[in-house]
Parts: C-alpha cells; sequence; structure tokens
C-alpha cells in the first residue's frame, strides 16, 4: 500500500523550502489561480498538481521526485503544487482523501491520477504515459487501415465521440466474443481520451459493461 497522509484541518506555519517553486515550469497553485494556471493552462501543456501539506511526511518524500522527473522532461509538462491546508476547497473539489494526491490535467480535465508515494521509476512512467500520444489516435489509425467500423470510424474523425460510443453499443449485442473485444478496446481508448472523470465516460463504461457482460 502507497504511504499516505490523510486529510485533516491542521494548518501549518507555511510551505517549508522543499515546496517552493523554483522554475517556470513549476507553480504554486491557489483557488483564485487554479483555472488559470491548471485547467487552461493544461489545454497547451500537460500538467501535474501535487495536493500537499507541510505537516506531511509522505509529501516530502514525493515532492522532489515529481520535481526531478518533470524537470527532466524540458518543459513537456508543467508541475502545480496546491496546499491542500490554505486550499481546502480546491481538495474537496478534487475530492482529495489522502495526500499526497497526483493529478494529471490534459486539456481542462483530469486524465489520470495515483494518491501516495512512488519510486522515481514509477513517476517516470507515470509521466511517460502521460505524454504518449492518446490511444484513440492508433485507434483511429488502425480502424482506417482495417476498414473496420466505418460509422465509428466516421464519428471519431469527426470529434463526436458519444456518437462513436453509441455505435459500439448498438452492435455489441450481436459481435461475437472477438469482436466484443474489439469493440471494448475501441471504446476504451475513447474514454482515456475523454478522461475518467468526463460525464460521457462515466455514462456510457457503465453502458458498455452492462452490454458485454
Amino acid at each position: 500500500m502507497p504511504s499516505t497522509c490523510p486529510q485533516h484541518s491542521s494548518r501549518a506555519a507555511g510551505p517549508t523550502s522543499w515546496s517552493r517553486s523554483y522554475s517556470r515550469r513549476e507553480v504554486d497553485v491557489t483557488e483564485a489561480t487554479f483555472e488559470n494556471d491548471v485547467v487552461e493552462r493544461s489545454r497547451a501543456v500537460p500538467v501535474v498538481v501535487d495536493f500537499w501539506a507541510a505537516w506531511c511526511g509522505p509529501c516530502r518524500a514525493l515532492t522532489p521526485v515529481l520535481e526531478e522527473q518533470i524537470g527532466a522532461r524540458d518543459g513537456s509538462v508543467v508541475l502545480a503544487k496546491v496546499d491542500v491546508d490554505a486550499n481546502a476547497g480546491l481538495a474537496a473539489t478534487h475530492r482529495v482523501q489522502g495526500i499526497p494526491a497526483v493529478k494529471a490535467f490534459k486539456n481542462g480535465r483530469v486524465i489520470s491520477e495515483f494518491v501516495g508515494v512512488r519510486s522515481p521509476v514509477a513517476v517516470a512512467s507515470f509521466l511517460d504515459e502521460l505524454l504518449a500520444p492518446p490511444r484513440v489516435i492508433a485507434v483511429v489509425e488502425e480502424l482506417r487501415a482495417s476498414g473496420e467500423l466505418p460509422d465509428v470510424l466516421e464519428a471519431l474523425e469527426a470529434d463526436e465521440p458519444e456518437r462513436a460510443l453509441e455505435l459500439i453499443l448498438d452492435v455489441t449485442a450481436d459481435a461475437s466474443p472477438e469482436e466484443r473485444e474489439r469493440l471494448r478496446a475501441v471504446a476504451l481508448a475513447v474514454f482515456d481520451d475523454l478522461g475518467h472523470d468526463d460525464p460521457v465516460t462515466v455514462a456510457y463504461r457503465r453502458r458498455l459493461a452492462t452490454a458485454l457482460y
């Protein structure tokens, strides 16, 4: 189990030296600046948000790892730090129940996250996956090459993921086991692109699970 600190209301005297930003690739974020520094900025470059507190020992262990790994990626990802004591509203909004909590934003939404301390290798893997091309791009290329699911392909090319998912559901019931697995893989790629908290993902993941099982 990863080491975490449960959230509580204790307020420390203030950020310690290990938490201060030391480059333009890092920024301390508040409730007033979160929308601009995280949500909007993530539309141009992925933003990894570190929810931490000065009293949290595991946070002190994780933050330098995040700083080092993100710094090594030469500006391709930004680190934003949120002191949960000073910004309790942000912690509540993003359902932070234990810290350190790390959430990666891309295109204005959370697309991946983890809680607790992770090794440099695990953090590197998390960042590499964040920076990898979206899975849905590879799926589109595969559908173009194979000629499979032309209606789904058309919807994806038109940037209509909800229509693509509806089409997938329409053909799932009559599909063979192999075809169902293929349909599931396409749907998962769409969910990955939308983000796990997206309302379309939430609704269609449940419907797909019902149709498949």
